[in-house]
């Protein structure tokens, strides 16, 4: 079995994190010869994706209280397992319907991963070790929007778009069987109570009325509305805008994404030597600076596209070094509801963020104003949030 704080343990979790990505990433090369190959519309097509996004925002619910009665391990296993047999029915499906539905229950799998890892990481650390340990997943999990386009783009020009379900079905066969083999029980304490949605509902009440896990809910939120701001707008503002083509679009991003690399390698380097509060806050000062240096440049300058890149870049980066930290706060009060409270966080904050994103879409007219505006607010509400979090970050530093 992996012990904690071996590189092979982070390197699994940061696997289970990554399915819910890859699942969205890998394939999006291949949308166009779907809605050919199935005889569907783009509007049908883009079901697959809106699909995956609600399976995945919903099933994070219920994942992380049934674990707190049941474990970890058993649930991941049952979770994959779905996992899988859903993505073996998108790689077999013959209809645009059947590949809609397979890839509601895909997601529906998919996020039990994800929200059992942030738990796994809770049950085994403590104080800055949950933060450092997010840190280095999110570090390796950042490679995964670099590398899963480039992936799909060459399986669906090699053996079409099946492929990508196939490479999708293969790593997670491979995740399954390193639980199963290497991945011990980390609950400590199972929950007494049989889960139903009124003690799902009771313990959602005890997380809200924490003023730490609010505040620290409300920073990793501001994080990932900015981020879906970016991904929701960026080829409109760089390609329509700016003029960059569909490569040099290709290219920008991976630069901008390379800056949230940048910041979870920063956060786990010296988040045992900082501490997580003050990492978080010069990560949110650092998503603050991002947003405000894009006002400044659409204002005050002509740098265009390129500043653009490089203000996201900066908010990036920033959001590296929160991110992490703000999760670890969130759970670090709860030790004995570590799956029901990792099941609230990723619920809100992929809907939230989902919402931002298509609000954005739809205010994007001939200028980047309404990226710049979304990103400097959530940079500056995630710097405002730390600022009034002094009590609630001396109660977790006194803890630690």
């Amino acid at each position: 079995m992996l012990r904690p704080g071996s590189f092979a343990l982070t390197l699994l979790l940061s696997m289970l994190t990554g399915i819910g990505p890859l699942s969205m990433d890998m394939y999006l090369a291949s949308l166009p010869s779907i809605g050919r190959l199935l005889d569907a519309s783009t509007s049908q097509v883009q079901l697959t994706i809106s699909a995956y996004l609600i399976g995945f925002a919903i099933a994070q619910i219920f994942h992380g209280p049934l674990s707190d009665r049941h474990g970890r391990r058993p649930l991941l296993l049952a979770t994959l397992g779905i996992y899988l047999l859903a993505t073996l029915a998108c790689a077999l499906s013959f209809s645009i319907e059947t590949l809609i539905a397979a890839r509601f229950v895909q997601a529906v799998g998919g996020s039990g991963a994800s929200v059992l890892a942030r738990a796994i990481v809770r049950d085994m650390y403590e104080g800055s070790r949950i933060g450092r340990e997010l840190a280095r997943m999110a570090a390796i999990m950042a490679l995964a929007p670099l590398v899963a386009p480039l992936i799909g783009g060459v399986l669906e020009t090699s053996f079409g778009w099946r492929s990508n379900f196939v490479m999708l079905f293969g790593f997670g066969t491979v995740a399954w069987v390193m639980v199963w083999f290497l991945l011990p029980e980390t609950v400590r304490q199972r929950a007494p109570e049989p889960v139903s949605i009124a003690s799902t509902l009771r313990s959602f009440r005890r997380f809200l009325a924490d003023s730490g896990f609010v505040i620290h809910l409300g920073i990793a939120t501001c994080c990932l509305c900015g981020l879906f701001a970016w991904i929701s707008s960026g080829a409109f503002v760089l390609q329509d805008i700016y003029g960059l083509s569909p490569l040099a679009f290709g290219l920008a991003f991976a630069v901008s994404s390379s800056g949230y690399m940048v910041g979870t390698m920063i956060a786990a380097r010296f988040v045992m030597r900082w501490g997580s509060g003050k990492t978080m806050g010069l990560g949110a000062a650092c998503m603050a600076l991002g947003g405000l240096a894009m006002i400044v440049q659409l204002a005050f300058t002509s740098h265009g596209g390129f500043g653009v890149i490089a203000a996201v870049a900066l908010y990036l980066i920033g959001m590296g070094m929160t991110l992490a930290q703000a999760q670890a706060g969130a759970l670090l009060p709860f030790p004995d509801r570590a799956g029901a409270a990792s099941s609230l966080l990723g619920f809100t904050t992929q809907t939230s963020s989902a919402i931002v994103g298509a609000i954005l879409g739809h205010m994007l007219g001939l200028t980047a104003w309404p990226l710049a505006i979304a990103m400097l607010l959530a940079g500056g509400l995630s710097l405002l949030l730390w600022t009034l979090s002094r009590s609630a970050r001396a109660r977790d530093d006194t803890a630690q």
